[in-house]
């Protein structure tokens, strides 16, 4: 437990109930990949999860962390102002390098590797590349998900520069376009790299966009995702 920063929820939690009996409060700071924070009411208990990159954050910050947090969990309004000054922090250029540093030393991936049973991707990205991107484009690291992941189809870990695929495309009902548009726009997100828009992460740039509607088949392809 970490009770320095215990009175910071204390007092934000006397701002949002002013009138409700004080709970017990325990905070702790946990080795995350990210600036992820968790809150938990148990019999009556507040349980706070911090990322430990949050260890030394200004107290403002972690003033609007507190009243962020508990407002979700007690279903009440989030003060814009807290908000704000949140967002502020975590798009601030030292926070971003830090947190990429971060995933890239304590991120785990498991590598299955390219080759399935009815689709290589190497040999996918490779056809891609020639396709769209005049072969130009580095190849990362390609591989089949561990589950047939049906959330998660398919993303791009730019800290790890790995693709990851989900094996519900390997197999032989599967069209190959399918899994091509799919791993075309992975390979989009190694193009158009994440980037900043004051406050916001603009994820699909309008170039990201532009290029994702030159996939020939994309009607189709997002029509059969959509099944999945």
């Amino acid at each position: 437990m970490i009770p320095e920063v215990v009175p910071i929820f204390q007092e934000e939690y006397r701002a949002l109930r002013p009138r409700a009996p004080m709970p017990s409060i325990q905070v702790q700071f946990r080795r995350f990949t990210s600036l992820n924070t968790t809150i938990r009411l148990r019999e009556g208990r507040i349980f706070v999860h911090l990322s430990d990159l949050l260890e030394g954050a200004p107290e403002s910050v972690l003033h609007a962390i507190a009243h962020i947090l508990l407002a979700k969990l007690y279903k009440k309004p989030v003060d814009a102002a807290h908000n704000l000054r949140f967002k502020r922090f975590a798009s601030s250029a030292a926070v971003i390098r830090q947190t990429e540093s971060i995933r890239t030393a304590r991120g785990s991936k498991r590598y299955l590797g390219p080759e399935g049973r009815y689709f290589h991707l190497d040999e996918v990205f490779d056809s891609l590349n020639l396709r769209f991107f005049g072969g130009l484009l580095g190849r990362p690291e390609l591989t089949w998900s561990e589950h047939l992941a049906r959330r998660s189809l398919g993303h791009y870990d730019a800290a790890h520069n790995t693709i990851v695929v989900s094996r519900v495309f390997d197999r032989p009902s599967s069209p190959r376009y399918a899994l091509e548009y799919l791993l075309y726009h992975e390979m989009l997100h190694l193009k158009h790299p994440v980037r900043m828009r004051g406050l916001r992460r603009c994820v699909h740039s309008r170039e990201f966009k532009a290029e994702e509607e030159r996939f020939p088949r994309l009607t189709e392809a997002l029509a059969f995702l959509k099944r999945l």
